[in-house]
């Protein structure tokens, strides 16, 4: 709505971590019991349907292209 993309501003504190699928649930439990991950989440899958593209799929059946950031799309400020 604000023209800024949620993909390619700075968020601190996050992080993306790939597990394989018969650990996730193990894994997100673990995180899940700490204060800093209470939050955690699975939030998708690596499959073969779209041929080594990230492809962001909504709830509601729309799909959006994640292409790598060209450069630095962040300052750094540390």
């Amino acid at each position: 709505m604000l023209g800024i993309d949620p993909y390619t501003v700075a968020n601190e504190g996050k992080a993306v971590i790939g597990v394989k699928r018969d650990k996730a649930e193990k894994i997100l439990a673990e995180l899940q019991g700490t204060e800093p991950g209470k939050n955690a989440a699975i939030i998708g899958e690596v499959t073969d349907k779209y041929r080594g593209r990230v492809v962001l799929e909504t709830i509601v059946g729309g799909r959006r292209i994640l292409e790598a950031p060209i450069g630095d799309p962040v300052p750094r400020v540390c």
